[in-house]
């Protein structure tokens, strides 16, 4: 009997106990209902809420744009602007009307990020450009469709139906030597867009202008700027010779007569003129010559009022020559469509070793503009090459002179550039005239052949300059910014935290 009231009496025990729990649990629950109530509670549970939002915002922004090309994702900022083209390329790309392909030849792993920039340009321009790559480990004779020669990493094809146009490195990126020697510097230039650009013009064109080159008169070669640029224009060339032609032939879009060293016969001249009246171009780069005076020629200058002066000008304001030689000279430019863009940029073109031109009375149909003009302190040293001071003298001619001109003959459509210097296109002039010398030259045979929209980019240097400082220098700025701008960060993080635990 007792021990049935023992087990009731724990059984009636083990029930308060149970109630007790129970009360325990509704009252932690309770608690924490309160809890999520608060002011706390809840802005951190929307806080919560609120990264979750972003988190996947900014996961979904991520996939959609890589999805985009990385011409509207990527903005550049190099000094050069390497991966930006002109109006011109623009111009060209989105006139296209067929399929252009540019294959780009390059190794796995071994692409030039540069160019592989500019050719996603390319690609976004116009549907019509396709940009494929092509590994040589893979397709090994794949090259040798197009050229003979070795074919570089990282070069270029650009192919339209059956013309295409092969675009070595080498070309791409050009070095400049001619200060090695004086200063043992090497500068260097992305001509990529340029090359690009023009080959595209040229597989897309069905006729290219061509220019005959004038022999039989001891004329130099083509410098290899002047050949490159000529090139890259699309202009193609012949050589012809009057001795053995009736005439210039019909086909030329204009004659180039380039540095001579003999004069022409008196028969050729007569043939130049006869071509100039019925609308000829003509192109001379003819200087001062030490043995032959060139009379024949000149009177194909002449024949519109320009005459050729005797000797070599000498400038005598300081501020128009160069290098401190009286002889090399900085014209100042004409107001011409020719010199416009050298003038709007501040170029200066250097015309070393001229021979003075002055215009005269021309007729009515005639318009003869100078290019390229002396000051008037300048004067024609009529000793030549055998000049023995660089003061002026009794017999030498006063200036100032014209050392370029073009000539428009309105009655016949004739148009001719004249520069009387034979060192324009000599590479030491080119390069320290910044590349305007080839600039000048080029917009001039472009507007003799009526050519203005051939495609002609300057390269973008790739001379940059450095900030040299010295080890104690370089110490400050380790001392500053690995040392006291974090010291000044944490010594900030310990105030704060010491006031917050101050209010609390």
């Amino acid at each position: 009997m007792k021990n049935i009231k023992d087990m009731l009496r724990k059984k009636g025990n083990g029930g308060n106990d149970a109630n007790k729990s129970n009360r325990s649990l509704k009252h932690v629950l309770q608690k924490n209902r309160d809890t999520l109530n608060t002011r706390t509670a809840k802005v951190g549970g929307y806080s919560f809420i609120m990264a979750v939002i972003v988190l996947i915002v900014l996961i979904l922004a991520n996939v959609a744009v890589s999805s985009l090309s990385s011409t509207m994702t990527q903005y550049d900022i190099s000094a050069s602007r390497l991966y930006s083209v002109t109006s011109s390329t623009k111009a060209v790309a989105q006139n296209l009307s067929e399929d252009v392909t540019i294959y780009w030849v390059t190794q796995e792993g071994e692409e030039d990020s540069v160019i592989e920039k500019l050719l996603d340009v390319y690609a976004s321009l116009s549907d019509n450009i396709t940009v494929e790559k092509k590994n040589p480990d893979i397709y090994p004779t794949f090259a040798a469709q197009y050229t003979d020669e070795t074919v570089e990493n990282n070069s270029l094809i650009v192919e339209c139906g059956d013309k295409y146009r092969y675009i070595a490195y080498s070309d791409i990126y050009e070095s400049d030597y001619s200060d090695y020697y004086t200063t043992g510097s090497v500068s260097s230039s992305f001509d990529g867009e340029g090359q690009i650009t023009a080959a595209i013009d040229y597989v897309i064109s069905e006729e290219l202008p061509v220019l005959y080159l004038l022999t039989g008169h001891g004329e130099g070669d083509l410098s290899d700027t002047l050949s490159d640029s000529i090139e890259q224009a699309n202009i193609e060339t012949e050589e012809f010779s009057l001795l053995t032609e009736n005439g210039v032939p019909e086909e030329a879009d204009g004659v180039l007569i380039y540095t001579p060293t003999s004069d022409i016969s008196e028969e050729e001249a007569d043939l130049l003129k006869e071509y100039m009246d019925e609308g000829g171009k003509l192109f001379v780069i003819s200087g001062p010559q030490e043995d032959d005076e060139m009379t024949n020629l000149h009177s194909v200058l002449s024949y519109y009022g320009v005459t050729a002066e005797e000797g070599i000008v000498i400038e005598g304001n300081s501020d128009n020559y160069a290098f401190g030689y009286p002889y090399v000279l900085l014209p100042e430019l004409g107001d011409s469509e020719i010199t416009s863009e050298l003038s709007d940029n501040n170029s200066y073109v250097i015309a070393a070793i001229a021979q003075g031109l002055t215009i005269g009375d021309t007729s009515d149909d005639v318009t003869v503009t100078s290019l390229l003009d002396t000051t008037s302190d300048s004067f024609s040293k009529i000793d030549g090459y055998n000049i023995s001071t660089y003061d002026k003298e009794d017999d030498d001619i006063d200036g100032a002179f014209s050392v370029a001109v073009s000539i428009e003959d309105s009655s016949s459509g004739a148009m001719m550039v004249w520069i009387s210097s034979d060192n324009i296109m000599e590479e030491t002039y080119v390069s320290y005239s910044s590349g305007a010398n080839t600039d000048f030259v080029m917009n001039a045979v472009s507007w003799m052949i009526e050519e203005t929209e051939s495609i002609s980019i300057r390269s973008k240097s790739l001379s940059y300059s450095y900030l040299t400082i010295s080890t104690s220098q370089a110490t400050v700025i380790k001392v500053f910014m690995i040392g006291l701008i974090p010291l000044l960060y944490l010594a900030y993080g310990l105030k704060d935290t010491i006031r917050r635990r101050r209010m609390s």
